[in-house]
């Protein structure tokens, strides 16, 4: 069998869908990669800034290793932006769904709605509310996404910054994307700091 027998799908059978998700199993093990090469494609994007989108994202996930952060903070860190291109008007949201499967709900809420935490430092330049991120005052990961903002977001425009390769964060990024979708024990794996001072002393580069 090469291809489904049915054009529409309400008339396919076990044997088509079979097919199918054997195809879409295998197909989903290049993820990984795909995510790489479109976070490579960051760096044509538009940008204006000191550095490309490419940079501002690994210089963000380098802030958060040398912070001693986790694979997931790490990667989530990594690909926060990665909407940029495809979602401009809601590329937390884009990034977010991407990660949702893969990683704990503190690192795909902190993502989501980091777009709204950035406000607060140039909201008031551009016609927004500076003051939006108030609206999840109470939330348990209020604080995380504040320091996410703060430590690895709004600092990683620096062309100066000794940022690392692509190259260093790629097995992170497969980890991550090997691990079995929507798994319990990773999506609601307990919150863990941003900043953990003892592992960053073990991080040099």
């Amino acid at each position: 069998m090469e291809q489904v027998k049915f054009t529409q799908m309400k008339d396919g059978d076990k044997e088509d869908y079979d097919f199918l998700t054997k195809h879409e199993i295998e197909h989903t093990k290049g993820t990984a990669d795909r995510l790489l090469t479109a976070l490579v494609e960051l760096d044509v994007g538009l940008s204006g800034y000191q550095i490309t989108r490419l940079g501002h994202s690994l210089q963000s996930a380098t802030r958060a290793w040398r912070d001693g952060a986790d694979t997931d903070w790490v990667v989530s860190a990594l690909l926060h932006d990665i909407g940029d291109i495809y979602a401009p008007y809601n590329h937390d949201e884009y990034a977010a769904t991407i990660l949702r499967p893969f990683v704990r709900e503190q690192c795909r809420w902190v993502v989501e709605k980091h777009g709204d935490f950035q406000l607060a430092y140039f909201g008031e330049h551009v016609g927004a509310d500076p003051n939006k991120r108030n609206a999840y005052q109470g939330h348990k990961n209020f604080s995380d996404c504040a320091t996410f903002c703060e430590r690895w977001d709004q600092t990683s425009f620096d062309p100066d910054y000794d940022t690392l390769d692509i190259s260093f964060f790629t097995e992170m990024v497969h980890e991550v994307f090997a691990r079995a979708p929507n798994d319990p024990a990773v999506i609601n794996a307990a919150d863990q700091a941003l900043v953990n001072p003892e592992v960053a002393k073990t991080r040099s580069d």
